[in-house]
């Protein structure tokens, strides 16, 4: 849309209604959901590695199976959300994941553990390419990346959210580590319910106002045709994405997997003190997934481009990540929990943009599949990443080498993706 009609488009989206963020607000209760499953092996590594006699090397290779389950689903989920639509994709996703999440309670060995944490990789592979997809149809492009940045917080809140519950469920009600699996996976499904019931297209939604919809359909008519895999895979365009996500996703996985363990390590934390710690930083996160969103969104009403905007909050997200080199030199551990806080910040602030880049470039038939080979890519990084930790701590027991990688890899992120994409170009 021209930009000269965009103050008459912004009036009228203030003037519309706003059922599209009761969409948002249920890809956030999601994302959230997704996270709180995802953390929990990081939040009772201790008492699982007892229970189960794990050292740095086992927990890095349940890490990996999921990994490699994630890169897996996400390559498959992708393509079927494409096909079948954010609703029965989400659903379906969401069914895998619980199963899985909830099947680490019966896991006795590490390999039973591995399994249970495949099945919960496949799933969780599901919720970005369906959270993408919906945005898509539910959002215009100048608010893609508000929408994103608000439903990706959900991760934020899910990784909050874990260590306030499961201590209180293993250790003050005494009932252990298994029985946390099991209640939190039951607990969850009051989501799908809910999904079940409100989500459809905008145009199948009776509660969207005539205003609403003309100003969720604004942009230029995107053309129908599916387009397939190989196909993507010759545009540069699919790889600025897929390389940015292959580049920051591992560093994501760290923090969420190794962060308690780091505590733990350099500030003697245990499952009982490392909670208060943990909600500080990812509150910290919720709040840069947001600003993420906000900034780019916000530059982009007062008549930037979306490749101004995108690379340029990208870009002061990469510089804000370098200080979590320094975060395991501080004396105090709330110095270190503000500086891991600002990392993990920065990160969803990038993401939230990185993840924005695919409906800013395609179509809407092929945004589920881009986003499906990227995640793929950035499992596949995530998989690196874990073997490379596990093999340091086991044999250096530091974290020096760790964050020298995590604090330098953002601004590579984002030198790749304007080589790759100098003008986000919509591609034809």
């Amino acid at each position: 849309m021209a930009e000269s009609t965009m103050p008459g488009v912004v009036a009228a989206a203030e003037r519309a209604g706003r059922y599209r963020w009761v969409i948002c607000g249920l890809l956030f209760a999601a994302t959230a959901i997704n996270y709180v499953d995802r953390q929990m092996i990081g939040v009772l590594k201790a008492p699982i590695s007892h229970d189960l006699g794990w050292n740095e090397r086992d927990f890095a290779t349940v890490i990996i199976w999921f990994q490699a389950a994630y890169a897996l689903g996400y390559a498959s989920f992708g393509w079927f959300i494409d096909r079948l639509g954010a609703r029965v994709g989400y659903s379906v996703a969401f069914i895998i994941w619980t199963v899985g999440h909830t099947l680490c309670g019966f896991a006795g060995s590490a390999a039973q553990f591995s399994a249970a944490r495949f099945v919960l990789g496949v799933g969780e592979s599901g919720n970005f390419p369906a959270g993408i997809k919906a945005v898509s149809e539910w959002f215009p492009a100048r608010e893609r990346a508000l929408a994103t940045g608000i439903f990706n917080a959900g991760a934020n809140i899910g990784a909050v959210v874990t260590p306030a519950v499961v201590p209180f469920i293993v250790v003050t009600l005494g009932l252990g580590w298994r029985m946390a699996f099991i209640i939190t996976g039951a607990a969850s499904l009051v989501w799908l319910v809910a999904w079940a019931v409100i989500y459809r297209r905008p145009r199948e939604q009776p509660r969207v106002s005539a205003a609403e919809l003309a100003y969720i359909e604004s942009d230029p008519a995107d053309p129908a045709e599916k387009i397939g895999w190989l196909r993507l895979l010759r545009y540069r365009e699919t790889w600025a994405y897929a390389l940015g996500k292959f580049l920051i996703d591992p560093i994501w996985w760290l923090f969420l997997f190794w962060t308690p363990d780091f505590l733990a390590k350099t500030y003697h934390l245990d499952l009982k003190s490392f909670g208060p710690p943990l909600i500080v930083i990812y509150l910290i996160s919720d709040l840069g997934s947001i600003a993420g969103g906000w900034s780019s969104s916000t530059m982009m009403k007062r008549g930037f481009s979306a490749n101004v905007a995108r690379k340029l909050t990208m870009l002061a997200c990469a510089f804000l990540v370098m200080p979590i080199f320094f975060a395991q030199y501080v004396d105090s551990l709330w110095l270190a929990v503000a500086i891991v806080g600002l990392a993990t910040a920065a990160h969803q602030a990038f993401s939230a943009n990185l993840y924005t880049i695919p409906s800013d470039m395609f179509p809407r038939g092929a945004v589920g599949s881009v986003v499906g080979i990227g995640g793929t890519v950035g499992a596949v990084g995530g998989m690196v990443m874990a073997w490379f930790t596990g093999y340091i701590l086991q044999t250096t027991g530091s974290y020096t080498l760790i964050f020298a990688v995590a604090g330098s890899v953002y601004l590579i992120a984002v030198g790749v993706v304007h080589l790759l994409s100098p003008r986000l170009a919509r591609v034809e």
